[in-house]
């Protein structure tokens, strides 16, 4: 017997139209690249994205199409988000922190026909443009009178220009929800990058998912400041949640020095914000000194990469914000888990506590995990046994955009490449990435582990702990370090202060100072440029 409700597609027009529905007064405040604060509400964005939408009807766009942004989060591209897919075409985020080629690469790849980008990212529009082969308009997001007079680039428009002359009314198509919607590159370390095609239905199940109260808690109630950029995983799905719920957003722009995060936060009372742990590095950098406190903010989500215990601390106890640690990959839309505690986690010690926010959560809804041996034998949820985690769940990819070769799925489970254990209550901790993990002796060596240690040493900067080749236990690990600025930090220093915090065959050969660890477009440390930068690096002898 089927049941008798209603059917109605998943829908990203949807949202936004529910957002100028019932939320038309809400907030949405941008720190331009013109440098100064625009305002305006969710009853503009849906008038301005039905904009969008007549205008690239009006450029022939097919359904299907991709339209690409280069763009840092704002306005802008939020309309873009919502005209772009709402009307049928494919919302292609592409990286502007890529090397150029692999840009020229990824456009060509995805067929982009559209290109939309800050006047930021010009220098990198005109060095890639004439290679873009299938991108037939290329839109700076500005007034007219701001387009240069001789940028070089055929088929340059205003998007200001562009919207003029559109008009705000458009029915969205009945489209069916499994339609593709948006797309985003792999950061691609080693080959190729690969293509996440997500569709309308996926997105609105990860939306539901990330507005719960045991993930990001989003209502209407909250001020949130996505630092997580926009053209990565469609920003962790908050612009989508957000139109689902009516809450304020506060963009950033091109603003990510602790300064500009931290006046932002203030000015706009921000209560929620959610970013990498870099960024944060820097706003907590820039408070410390000047003795400044947050008067709204109460929690951030921290992703990208594992949050150092002394940040958790730090957050916590000088400034009263909660941390909570999140989890995810390109191919899963992100968001795979958020690390909340359970009513009976709340009576344990301060100490116990941080063991299981160091953690990084539990399955959301939408998303089930297990972690295997290497013979693909599912391994017990303990806490203790390590293994390699796989995925699966309505929001995770099936397989890439233009697939060569087998689905990468092994019997329907997404191989995440993480090394993870998952503890009684569902707790997953990540241990290292495949490629990364330290086998000594025959034991493994969590190289995040040694890394949260380094970081807690007020000396300390940035480290990434790595494993060099060993005659005897095949593999030892050292610690890659950048002091800060006024340290005087001794490599017997550091090694001194691992002794009690970890068993002694797991403290590093060496550290090694360096003036800076490679990061990737995304903001992860590039272990393999770190590696190909000690090449010539000899253990001590012991």
């Amino acid at each position: 017997m089927l049941g008798l409700m209603q059917q109605q597609s998943l829908l990203i027009s949807a949202l936004i139209e529910f957002a100028n529905r019932h939320h038309a007064d809400g907030e949405v405040v941008s720190r331009r690249v013109e440098g100064d604060i625009h305002r305006y509400t969710w009853a503009d964005v849906a008038n301005r994205s039905r904009k969008v939408a007549n205008a690239l009807d009006r450029l022939k766009l097919a359904h299907g199409d991709r339209v690409a942004t280069i763009a840092w989060n704002g306005y802008r591209h939020l309309e873009l988000y919502f005209g772009v897919s709402g009307s049928g075409r494919v919302l292609h985020t592409l990286n502007p922190r890529l090397h150029p080629d692999q840009v020229v690469w990824i456009a060509n790849h995805a067929e982009d026909q559209v290109v939309c980008f800050d006047m930021t990212f010009l220098p990198l529009v005109q060095a890639v443009q004439a290679r873009c082969t299938s991108v037939k308009h290329w839109v700076a997001l500005c007034d007219k009178d701001k387009l240069p007079a001789n940028s070089g680039i055929s088929n340059l428009l205003s998007y200001e220009d562009l919207l003029a002359g559109e008009s705000g009314t458009y029915d969205w198509p009945d489209l069916d929800e499994n339609t593709a919607s948006s797309m985003c590159y792999t950061s691609g370390t080693t080959g190729h990058p690969k293509a996440a095609l997500y569709s309308h239905r996926s997105t609105l199940l990860h939306a539901y998912a990330a507005a719960l109260p045991d993930v990001m808690c989003i209502s209407a109630r909250d001020s949130i400041l996505p630092v997580v950029p926009m053209f990565h995983v469609n920003a962790w799905g908050i612009p989508y949640s957000a139109a689902m719920t009516g809450s304020k957003l506060v963009f950033p722009g091109p603003g990510m020095d602790g300064k500009s995060v931290y006046e932002l936060i203030e000015a706009e009372k921000v209560t929620f914000a959610a970013g990498v742990p870099t960024v944060w590095q820097m706003l907590l950098g820039h408070m410390k000194p000047a003795n400044l406190r947050f008067s709204t903010l109460k929690r951030t989500v921290i992703g990208g990469s594992a949050c150092p215990p002394a940040m958790i601390d730090s957050f916590r106890d000088d400034f009263g914000v909660d941390v909570l640690h999140a989890w995810g990959m390109t191919e899963m839309s992100p968001l795979g888990t958020l690390c909340t505690l359970k009513n009976k986690h709340l009576e344990l010690p301060a100490e116990a506590q941080m063991k299981l926010r160091m953690k990084q959560g539990r399955s959301i809804f939408g998303v089930d995990m297990k972690i295997v041996n290497e013979a693909g034998k599912e391994l017990p949820h303990d806490g203790k046994t390590y293994g390699d985690l796989l995925v699966k769940g309505p929001w995770i990819i099936r397989e890439y955009f233009k697939q060569e070769g087998p689905s990468p799925l092994v019997e329907g489970w997404f191989p995440t490449g993480d090394v993870a254990t998952i503890d009684e209550d569902g707790f997953m901790q990540i241990t290292d990435r495949s490629k990364d993990v330290i086998k000594s002796g025959g034991e493994w060596i969590s190289s995040i582990d040694i890394e949260n240690i380094a970081m807690a040493h007020p000396a300390v900067a940035m480290a990434a702990c790595i494993g060099m080749a060993h005659p005897k236990w095949d593999e030892r690990p050292i610690v890659c370090v950048v002091k800060k600025s006024d340290s005087t930090l001794t490599s017997q220093e550091l090694l001194k202060f691992y002794e009690g915090k970890t068993a002694k065959w797991q403290i590093p050969d060496d550290v090694v100072f360096v003036e800076a660890i490679p990061l990737g477009a995304t903001g992860k440390m590039l272990k393999t440029k770190l590696r190909e930068q000690l090449a010539g690096y000899q253990l001590p002898s012991i």
